[in-house]
């Protein structure tokens, strides 16, 4: 079971580090590149998941994988996820440190479901238009739900709007429904 705690206890670490150094984009670009580096080879999530793993072994692959294309700081972070056998908290680490860096620049994420993945064009009025709302700047996470019919549907933190087709159509069975 993931241990939100901890998760939270490195992730603000990490954080604490980026925010004096003024780093907060580039550590969380590289903790990204790391966590998708790994994530893009099922066998290495085995590896560094894997108690029996001796951590020397899971230090020396993080050192030919990443000791030159992370800066120090990120480089040293992951070993010592390896040394304190929290490595298997990594990507929920990572996610946790963008929500905190997010929060410090004042960005919010909203995660917009289309039925086909949308335009560059339309990704730019969606977030023109939720940066006007939330007076935050909006960064997108696109998602595709063929089952939508049409339309969109936003989410930012706990707020739905849903602007689908299906949306649509399941408001009105309810009010139909409730009117009999």
């Amino acid at each position: 079971m993931l241990n939100l705690q901890l998760v939270r206890k490195y992730a603000k670490a990490i954080f604490e580090i980026a925010q004096e150094e003024d780093k907060l984009v580039e550590y969380g670009d590289e903790l990204k590149a790391a966590r998708e580096g790994i994530e893009a080879v099922p066998q290495a999530i085995e590896f560094f998941s894997n108690p029996q793993v001796d951590p020397k072994l899971k230090k020396e692959l993080l050192q030919k994988c990443f000791a030159k294309e992370l800066s120090k700081n990120v480089y040293h972070f992951m070993l010592l996820l390896v040394d304190k056998h929290r490595f298997s908290l990594f990507p929920a680490i990572v996610d946790e440190y963008r929500t905190l860096s997010n929060t410090a620049r004042g960005i919010l994420i909203a995660d917009i479901t289309t039925v086909s993945l949308a335009t560059k064009k339309q990704q730019k009025a969606i977030a023109d238009k939720l940066e006007q709302i939330t007076g935050k700047k909006v960064e997108l996470r696109l998602h595709e739900d063929k089952s939508l019919i049409g339309g969109v549907v936003v989410k930012i933190g706990d707020r739905r709007i849903d602007g689908s087709v299906a949306g649509r159509l399941a408001t009105m069975k309810e009010k139909l429904l409730a009117n009999e």
